[in-house]
């Protein structure tokens, strides 16, 4: 391995620094790594002395991943408090604390207190929200070995794993986490699980010698099988291996380095919200000079203060600033959060919510999350049939095999051109590459094409389809059953006997993955089995073992003896013992002569090889992996039990068995992510797999999800984009919804690509070696079951039910949070707008007194925002949400319809609350003057009691109105599907009488006075003046929305910036070594 940077710095503190490259450790005999690391030939055996191991502890230190400085306290506060709108607040808050000393202490005391407190829990929700942020290298650490088994001084000692330096001697068994990167001197039928880092499905399995390329250093980690790396776990055997390198210094280090380097996007909310608050901080400041000026020139100038002014001039500004906005837009997301949860998606981080509404393409992985992760068998094909396997019943049945010959009856279209010999050389069940001397272990029973070569017709092979398919009148064949027919269960016994009987697989519980034991292709044909009403175990117990052929790569078949039963192989066979065989159906084939026809063992007929050969064609043409069975007789002497026997024993008797069917075998799509691919394309989201599975089963999956499409219509593998320059990648991510052969390095690249085209990208990821990618993406997605905790931690949002359907409800949400955020705004701002505003335009119009007082506008502006602004925070989706396309990035928060409903509800509140100040004065001055003590003891307070009132049942009005962005809020949908819309109409109702009735509450705290009767009419009718007004707008925007107009703010606006794309696609460093395959195409 080698890598240019690495980290280093103290206590586990990430510092940059260039070192020089490391050797190609892989690529080196034993002799030449003992001496690169300066270690004596008896090395082995004595290991390190004490004082060596010392000195390279302190030549190249400990044994652990370092990570980022971490934030201060102080530093968290202080990036919470530094806005400007916090520095408006706590100016207001030193004026007000000068004004305790000065002037009225209890009301500017409680001004001061209130003020604190806001800043105080905004703070400390921002820092809590924070906390939870970034833990990706923690998660890498946490996976590191505690132990290890070392040879120092001669004998083996345990030693914390932090304290092995390269040069030890280490020694590894079942079960251990490897705890640094080693080069194997020694090895016992040794295999690592390496999936987690390298993407490898099975154990690796490891060798000693050097290996061979031209490139060194781009030989895979995977191919790298005389190297074990830190932190992964050996799943069998054991071995001796050198440490060559440490903490850092190891490839799980270079993904730590990657990890911490990414550095974390903003999302638009939390941008438009910094946008929105510098405009406010502009309006405000320019309100209240304003305010001053009137409030000090319209004085008499005798009577002049400009402290006075001063005073309410912060009024105004207090009243302006939306203290409780960033509370609720925490509400917002922890609410979408809190829904997202209980359909299994966990999100890490709040904000990530919204980005989720504005997603355009999905990368997701094809195992597990678009499919079940369970190889199945989907279908049973016989000499003049096909049945169809029902893969998610949940019902034992007979009934779960149907016959439907026209089920992947005919090629898959792109290799309708493709001669027979040719599709079945190229299929997925073949071994197509050497990769550095080893073969593909995904699937043993694959094919080579060289025995087909020997033994094809293909000219005939369509033909053989069609007459095997109809009886002698040429009809079609109903035997055993006719289309849409199952056949009794004694047929599948039977039939599938060779498949349940020729195996060493331990069936799961119920039928289920839990407790399975076995090679994953062979299980599924233990589970249709038992899902058919085959009883599995019994059958097994019935008919054991006596003696077998044990399977080989080398000859890709098993073959198992065993004694009839009539049960499974009919009467009068008491003389014979019975050979089951499956295996690769191109070395099967030629040593069949006979076939079982229509899969009845009661009769046979002559093998038609040009039929079988078709069929396996055409089912490896839609990416299935096939898997013939076949039966053979002896007579019982010629084997006894417990006889240890070869592939002579089959392969030595010319053409004798006969063959059964051929199972179908594949991963099916989960039957609600074909729903869910067809919901995301209609709300205008891209869906494209990644998987590292072969070409042709990727795009048969991609069928069967909708994912290929005349725009899209075949698929591209890892190494034709590896091979490709950074605009031509760029073409092909748009090209393509199918990337097969996948590695770790194309994810990135991929996301890369889209991001340079506008695209906003989601991207699915599992393993240690995805988090670079996952980091990269604007929403990194993470398998909660099958996933790591690394890539857990490095994405912004978990599927508890690794389920792609589960994304698509995330995107919903998230498009919800969006629209209810601009909701919140329509409620937030014109309210906190009215309250300052009617503050200047009440002095404006030559009210002597301000007609909300500091307190009242500061609970006014809490109150409203918690109660009210949390309605429209939690308002359900509306209608036809995921009909529209994806926001476009850049879109402002505040377009310019939504800035003039703002502006409408803020005049309109404005004008009512003057006007019923206006109104409430005339109504109880009775000739008195502003100097008078009536006005100042009776009248004053009721007018701030009428303006407070207005303008908050005006509030709730707004509110009532924004909960539909176009629907008339008239009629009964205002009644149901938001419930905290009446409990918060409720609590600000009761709210607002006990400040306006409960003595001393309302006289000494808020300045107000208890209302009469008619006052309360004046307040409701302003009320529904408002209501009307906001609906009218809608009414008005809905007739322009008919007309084609651009009424949700979608298109580009003055304001809205068109975002300029990273063009930059190359990989970071370090990205190189996560490579994981090399095909020879």
């Amino acid at each position: 391995s080698s890598h240019n940077l690495l980290m280093s710095g103290k206590d586990g503190v990430m510092e940059e620094e260039e070192l020089k490259p490391q050797p190609n450790w892989h690529a080196m005999n034993r002799e030449e790594v003992f001496a690169e690391l300066e270690l004596p030939e008896d090395h082995r055996l004595k290991g390190l002395t004490a004082e060596e191991a010392a000195a390279r502890l302190e030549k190249y230190g400990r044994n652990m991943l370092s990570g980022k400085a971490k934030k201060t306290l102080l530093m968290k506060i202080w990036e919470q408090v530094a806005n400007v709108l916090v520095g408006i607040l706590l100016f207001v808050a030193a004026i007000s604390l000068v004004r305790v000393f000065t002037n009225d202490p209890v009301t500017n005391g409680i001004q001061v207190g209130i003020i604190v407190g806001v800043i105080v829990i905004n703070t400390a929700i921002g820092i809590i929200q924070e906390g939870s942020a970034e833990k990706a290298a923690e998660a890498l650490k946490a996976m590191l070995s505690a132990d290890a088994i070392v040879v120092r001084d001669g004998t083996e000692t345990k030693v914390p794993a932090d304290e092995i330096v390269p040069g030890d001697v280490v020694a590894l068994s079942l079960g251990d986490r490897v705890p640094a990167d080693l080069r194997m001197i020694e090895v016992v039928q040794l295999a690592c699980a390496e999936a987690a880092l390298t993407g490898e499905s099975v154990p690796i399995d490891k060798t000693v010698d050097k290996i061979e390329s031209d490139e060194p250093k781009s030989v895979p980690l995977g191919d790298r099988h005389n190297m074990c790396f830190s932190a992964t776990l050996v799943a069998q055997g054991s071995g001796i291996g050198l440490i060559v390198a440490t903490g850092d210094y190891t490839e799980i280090g270079t993904i730590n380095q990657l990890v911490n380097k990414v550095e974390d996007k903003k999302t638009a909310v939390l941008e438009q919200i910094d946008n929105v608050s510098k405009w406010l901080a502009f309006f405000i400041v320019i309100t209240a000079i304003v305010t001053f000026l009137v409030s000090f020139f319209t004085t008499d100038e005798a009577e002049r203060d400009w402290l006075e002014s001063l005073s309410v001039a912060l009024v105004c500004a207090v009243a302006m600033i939306p203290e409780g906005l960033e509370a609720i837009v925490t509400v917002t997301y922890a609410w979408a959060v809190s829904n997202m949860a209980e359909q299994n998606a966990i999100i890490r981080a709040l904000p990530a919510v919204e980005t989720l509404g504005s997603v355009t393409t999905i990368c997701s992985d094809k195992t597990g999350t678009l499919t079940k992760n369970e190889m199945s068998l989907v279908a049973w094909v016989t000499s003049n049939a096909r049945y169809k396997v029902d893969t998610d019943s949940t019902e034992r049945s007979n009934k779960n095999f149907a016959r439907d010959d026209t089920y992947m009856a005919e090629r898959a279209d792109h290799t309708k051109m493709m001669k027979t010999r040719d599709l079945l050389k190229a299929g997925p069940g073949v071994s197509t590459h050497d990769r550095f001397g080893k073969k593909e272990q995904d699937f043993p029973y694959t094919m080579r094409g060289s025995v087909i070569d020997r033994n094809l017709a293909s000219d005939h092979g369509k033909k053989a389809t069609e007459a095997a398919t109809k009886d002698e009148s040429g009809e079609p064949d109903n035997f055993p059953v006719g289309a849409g027919e199952s056949p009794e269960l004694s047929f599948f016994r039977q039939g599938l006997a060779g498949g349940v009987l020729c195996s060493k697989c331990t069936l799961g519980k119920d039928g289920g993955r839990e407790g399975e034991i076995g090679n994953p292709t062979e299980l599924s044909i233990l589970r249709a089995s038992y899902w058919g009403g085959v009883e599995v175990n019994e059958m097994k117990d019935a008919s054991p073992i006596i003696a077998e052929v044990p399977f080989s790569s080398e000859y890709k078949f098993m073959a198992t003896v065993h004694n009839p039963t009539a049960e499974n192989d009919g009467e009068g066979k008491d003389d014979k013992l019975i050979i089951h065989v499956k295996g690769a159906p191109d070395r099967m084939i030629p040593l069949c002569n006979k076939q079982f026809k229509a899969g009845m063992l009661n009769e046979t007929e002559d093998v038609d090889r040009d039929y079988w050969i078709e069929q396996i064609a055409v089912l490896s043409s839609h990416g299935l992996r096939c898997l013939a069975l076949l039966r053979g007789e002896i007579d019982k002497s010629a084997v006894n039990e417990g006889d240890q026997l070869g592939p002579e024993f089959v392969q030595d008797k010319g053409e004798w068995l006969t063959i059964v069917g051929v199972c179908a075998i594949m991963d099916p799509p989960r039957p609600e992510c074909v729903d869910a691919v067809s919901e995301a394309n209609g709300a205008g989201v891209r869906v494209a797999m990644i998987t590292g599975d072969h070409k042709d089963t990727a795009l048969a999956i991609g069928c069967m999800l909708g994912l290929v499409d005349e725009k899209h219509s075949s698929a591209i593998t890892g190494p034709e984009l590896d091979a490709m320059g950074d605009e031509e990648i760029k073409g092909a991510v748009q090209k393509y919804n199918v990337f097969a052969r996948a590695s770790p390095q194309n994810k990135i690249r991929i996301v890369k690509a889209l991001q340079s085209q506008g695209e906003v990208c989601g991207m699915t990821g599992d393993g240690v070696n995805d988090a670079p990618a996952l980091k990269a993406a604007d929403m990194g997605v993470a398998m909660g079951k099958e996933g790591t905790d690394v890539a857990r931690e490095a994405s912004k949002m978990i599927l508890a039910d690794d389920n792609f359907a589960t994304i698509v409800v995330a995107v919903r949400e998230g498009r919800v949070v969006w629209d209810n955020l601009r909701k919140v705004l329509l409620v937030n701002t014109p309210i906190n707008n009215a309250q300052g505003m009617s503050v200047l335009f009440g002095l404006v119009c030559g009210l002597p007194d301000t007609p909300l007082t500091a307190i009242q506008v500061l609970y006014c502006n809490l109150i409203c925002a918690v109660t009210l602004g949390f309605v429209t925070a939690v308002e359900p989706a509306e209608d036809g949400i995921m009909n529209v396309p994806p926001r476009r990035v850049g879109k402002r928060l505040i377009g310019r319809y939504l800035f003039l409903r703002i502006a409408l509800g803020t005049v309109t509140l404005v004008a009512c609350t003057v006007g019923s100040t206006f109104w409430a004065r005339s109504l109880y001055m009775d000739g008195a003057t502003e100097e008078d003590d009536h006005y100042k003891d009776t009248v004053l307070p009721l007018m701030r009691s009428q303006a407070s009132n207005t303008l908050t049942f005006g509030a709730c009005a707004v509110t009532m109105s924004a909960r539909f962005s176009y629907n008339s809020a008239f009629g009964m949908r205002s009644f149901y599907g938001n419930k905290f819309a009446w409990y918060s109409l409720a609590i600000v109702a009761v709210l607002q009488v006990a400040i306006t009735y409960i003595p001393g509450l309302n006289s000494v705290i808020f300045g107000m006075g208890p209302m009469h009767a008619e006052q309360w009419g004046i307040a409701a009718m302003f009320s529904f003046v408002v209501f009307c007004v906001m609906e009218l707008e809608k009414g008005v925007r809905r007739s322009l929305l008919a007309k084609g107009a651009d009424v949700g703010d979608s298109e580009y606006g003055f304001f809205d910036e068109e975002p300029t794309p990273d063009q930059d696609i190359t990989l970071p460093k370090g990205a190189s070594h996560l490579n994981l395959t090399t095909l020879n195409n």
